[in-house]
């Protein structure tokens, strides 16, 4: 016999921005830190199950299997010294005098490794597993200071490309910040401070280019605005852009400095409306291999907060770097526009003019024209957790085109996984992955072996970027996940990962991503006629039943009928389930009652129960001390 006593029930459910479905993740590819890392680094190499993760004092080496994660340590301790002076010349932390690892990259065949150092950068090479204290090989190095920051609350970027390190350093106390190259044969060359006002960065990324010499670099950032007002966050957001063929100016001008430095104004908000988010946390760009085509995702914050994501074509912002006045300047150009990437020659009249267009950079680095987002407003996300990280991958699809899928790291340790059309966001799942709940503190993906990784203070778990056999074992539910890593296999009826290189002229497999229509499935009328077995439930006489309908998807709309009853009855919903209670006109008495999910036009029974009245009162204790929270456990744990 099963019982259920409805006490009380308040609680609603928002549909539409919501994950369609919800995962509690229990695999065991997960790591555990002895202690709370409350910064962390990461590198990874794509196509490797290893990932390196920066922490307090140590580097991580982490070695995933599908069963479980070989870790090897590696400390790297701080100087002494450093320690003491951190400590004698008070650290905006006490904690952070020690030694954090906020740089992990590998440049070409150099493995190289920085840390805060209590307060006094260092750097290392990483050598068969193994600190080295001397950074060897070709080229040179720029100060540690200028790779790393001196305190993990100091937000730094680094990037290598094309055998070099580029480094931007966010403003903090006195310093001014700066963009630099920091590492390998190339001059090494910085910003000029007063191109920058305060900016505190948030990411960079490599825009590739089919002629080498036009290879660039952006930088994301947010600088500080003087004017802004009250109740407005007092940052602006910024692009730079950087080649990445520069190799400064001439003795008298810019000579240790970039030549092609660029910045524009990114604006995210709804139109021309007051409500902007002007202050950049993340940014991450997705480009085809040597195409300037792309979009960046940047994921913003207002003054109360408040964390949203804007995405931006790398067309446009390459049109208006290209085209846009300069701001402040109004005189006609000498040759080739300033900023531009060309290769250096001044022995010829172009490179004479470059030469010329030095000053005009070196004053009016600035363009008129706003970067806009894509769509106007920033994406259609859920507002009830903060965003903290976000990484993003190019996925190629049944039918040919590439897809936007976006991962999003919140506040409390979940992830959600969105395909972002060129029509819609549509948000494929939510994730809860971690048994200490915290804020996602970084990820990384590859999309090469198909991995995302999340570390929070306490613990990394590896995901799979495919993970098709969630979604159902009907093409209707393959279908309506719209997930681009999935398709549905006629021939063997299963949700299966499309496999690299897939044929579309010669392929079977079936997916619809642009619209949740699963008609393509031809199920519709083997889906209206399935019924479920009903399960028995005996009602004691004079008590409050209530029955649990589990919520598989969110955007689907629940409703409970009767047997040789027309009358519907809606859902009270609580967490995950849809409940069937006694309220006015529900005769919760006897009879069969069924639980009926509609969605894309298709009404399925999920479950249902047959009552049966023995006559007789359930014992009063237990319905005093039965509360709905437990009711709702009992019924999980039966209903599984």
């Amino acid at each position: 016999m099963n019982s259920f006593i409805l006490l009380s029930l308040f609680a609603t459910i928002i549909a539409g921005k919501s994950p369609r479905l919800k995962f509690v993740v229990h695999e065991p590819s997960r790591f555990h830190f002895s202690k709370p890392e409350n910064y962390i680094s990461m590198y990874h190499q794509e196509g490797s199950d290893t990932i390196y993760v920066g922490g307090r004092a140590m580097i991580y080496v982490l070695t995933f299997t599908d069963r479980d994660v070989r870790d090897y340590q590696i400390p790297v301790a701080s100087d002494q010294t450093a320690i003491d002076t951190c400590k004698a010349k008070a650290a905006p932390l006490e904690l952070e005098c020690d030694n954090f690892i906020t740089v992990i990259q590998k440049v070409n065949d150099t493995f190289i490794v920085c840390g805060t150092n209590a307060g006094s950068p260092r750097c290392w090479m990483l050598v068969n597993d193994t600190v080295m204290t001397d950074v060897q090989g070709a080229g040179q190095i720029a100060s540690a200071s200028d790779i790393s920051p001196p305190y993990p609350s100091q937000k730094s970027i680094t990037l290598p490309a094309d055998g070099s390190l580029y480094s931007a350093m966010s403003s903090v106390g006195g310093s001014a910040g700066s963009i630099r190259r920091t590492f390998g044969p190339q001059k090494l060359l910085k910003t000029e401070n007063v191109w920058l006002l305060n900016p505190q960065f948030a990411g960079a990324a490599i825009i590739p280019s089919a002629e080498k010499f036009k290879e660039e670099i952006y930088f994301f950032f947010s600088e500080f605005n003087k004017s802004a007002r009250v109740d407005e966050e007092p940052y602006r957001a910024r692009i730079g852009r950087i080649c990445t063929v520069d190799e400064g100016g001439i003795r008298a001008l810019l000579a240790d400095s970039w030549t092609t430095f660029m910045k524009a104004r990114v604006m995210c908000g709804a139109g021309n409306t007051q409500q902007q988010y002007n202050n950049m946390k993340q940014a991450v760009v997705l480009t085809a291999q040597d195409k300037r085509a792309g979009v960046l995702y940047g994921l913003f914050s207002n003054a109360w907060g408040r964390t949203v994501v804007c995405a931006y074509s790398i067309e446009d912002i390459d049109q208006a770097f290209s085209t846009s006045k300069l701001k402040g300047y109004s005189s006609p150009f000498m040759g080739s526009r300033p900023g531009m990437c060309v290769r250096k020659n001044p022995a010829t009249a172009e490179g004479q003019n470059n030469i010329k267009n030095l000053g005009v950079i070196r004053y009016h680095p600035e363009i008129e024209d706003v970067i806009r987002p894509v769509g106007v407003a920033p994406l259609d996300l859920p507002t009830d957790d903060q965003i903290t990280h976000t990484v993003a991958d190019i996925v190629m699809a049944v039918n040919d085109e590439h897809y936007s899928v976006l991962y999003l790291g919140t506040e409390q340790g979940k992830v959600l996984k969105v395909l972002h059309t060129s029509e819609e966001v549509f948000i494929i799942s939510q994730y809860s992955l971690f048994h200490n709940e915290g804020p996602v503190l970084n990820m990384a993906i590859d999309s090469q072996k198909g991995h995302l990784y999340v570390g929070t203070a306490m613990e990394v778990q590896r995901l799979p970027l495919a993970d098709c056999r969630r979604y159902g074992d009907t093409c209707r539910e393959c279908i309506l996940s719209r997930d681009p890593y999935c398709g549905w296999d006629k021939a063997r009826r299963k949700c299966i990962t499309i496999p690299p290189g897939y044929n579309v002229t010669s392929g079977a497999l079936i997916q619809n991503l642009d619209h949740s229509n699963s008609s393509v499935c031809g199920e519709a009328a083997a889906l209206k006629l399935r019924r479920t077995s009903p399960r028995e439930v005996v009602v004691p006489f004079n008590t409050s039943i209530f029955l649990p309908c589990p919520v598989r998807s969110f955007h689907a709309t629940y409703r409970w009928e009767k047997d040789n009853c027309f009358k519907n009855y809606p859902c009270l919903f609580s967490g995950d389930f849809c409940v069937l209670g006694p309220v006015v006109d529900t005769p919760l008495k006897e009879g069969v009652f069924r639980c009926m999910a509609t969605e894309d036009g298709f009404k399925v029974e999920v479950i249902s129960f047959r009552l049966v009245n023995d006559g007789r009162p359930l014992a009063a204790s237990l319905a005093s001390t039965l509360g709905l929270s437990l009711l709702l456990a009992v019924a999980t744990l039966w209903l599984h």
